[in-house]
């Protein structure tokens, strides 16, 4: 018997893990309320312990979409070596990429495909979440869709903000108030997407970055190579698990903004820590400053 190809996906998803196995549920829950499943997810686990992949074989056959699990040992915050990792095994030319504690909405991948253009990087936002609000999600709320009403979230403890209006706003408004949007349209990790012949001639993500700005540099560099961002903030829209931030450290930031100032001023469109490390001249590490 001839076996039966599998088919291309139209996008694959891209996030990081790392001992979440409750948010990383939720988020494939997301995932698998999609209005298509012509995707495949790529977790790329950080060096998670067991309770993800014990949570993700039992998360499997609830799922419409392949999840491929892609881990690596823990050495400390790796999060870039990890995103390269996924990159690497991607079988899609349209890369999608979030967070292990962002739920996207049902019409958040088909709104990363329609708005796709060659030469443009997509910039997406989120809507961030208090704890309680967060722990109040449940498996029945993501499948109804309730997790993005403004008034149910309200009602379990999110303040009220003049951001509501990501999840308030119709089509068209959502469509307006992205092109009048001041906000730069950079490279957001939690909801970004672009064409992986793009990030593959950047050489993906600098494997140096530390944790703070980490998926900034890696839109600038893409800027620099005449990849412009396109804004889709209020189109493409995710809700923020919160998690506390272990990671963030006042040398990492100083770090992380050095690197990014020196690929500013240098105009540079490859790293020499990426995909393929060593493959062109590396950059030196800037002091932070």
């Amino acid at each position: 018997m001839v076996p039966r190809m599998e088919s291309v996906p139209a996008a694959s998803i891209i996030f990081t893990t790392y001992n979440q196995p409750d948010w990383l549920e939720k988020v494939l829950l997301g995932f698998a309320a999609q209005d298509r499943d012509d995707f495949e997810v790529l977790v790329a686990d950080d060096g998670s312990d067991e309770r993800t992949a014990e949570r993700l074989r039992a998360l499997r056959p609830l799922l419409p979409m392949p999840v491929r699990h892609l881990w690596q040992p823990d050495e400390g915050f790796r999060k870039c070596e990890a995103l390269n990792m996924a990159i690497r095994a991607a079988r899609s030319d349209y890369l999608v990429f979030t967070d292990g504690d962002c739920i996207p909405r049902a019409d958040f991948v088909s709104t990363h495909l329609r708005e796709r253009e060659p030469g443009r990087f997509l910039s997406g936002g989120y809507h961030k979440l208090p704890m309680a609000t967060s722990r109040a999600i449940t498996a029945k709320d993501i499948r109804a869709q309730r997790c993005f009403d403004a008034g149910w979230l309200h009602a379990h403890d999110m303040p009220r903000s003049h951001r509501d209006r990501k999840l308030t706003a119709g089509p068209g408004v959502a469509r307006l108030l992205d092109l009048v949007s001041t906000a730069r349209a950079s490279w957001n990790g939690h909801n970004a997407s672009g064409w992986a012949r793009d990030v593959l001639a950047v050489n993906g993500f600098d494997q140096r970055m530390r944790y703070g700005g980490q998926d900034r540099e890696f839109g600038e560099r893409l800027a620099n190579a005449g990849i412009r961002g396109k804004r889709i903030r209020h189109r493409a829209v995710v809700v923020h698990l919160d998690h506390p931030r272990g990671y963030a450290t006042e040398d990492s930031i100083a770090f992380n903004r050095a690197l990014r100032a020196e690929t500013r001023r240098s105009g540079r469109t490859w790293t020499g820590f990426g995909i393929r490390p060593g493959a062109a001249p590396a950059t030196p590490v800037p002091a932070a400053a």
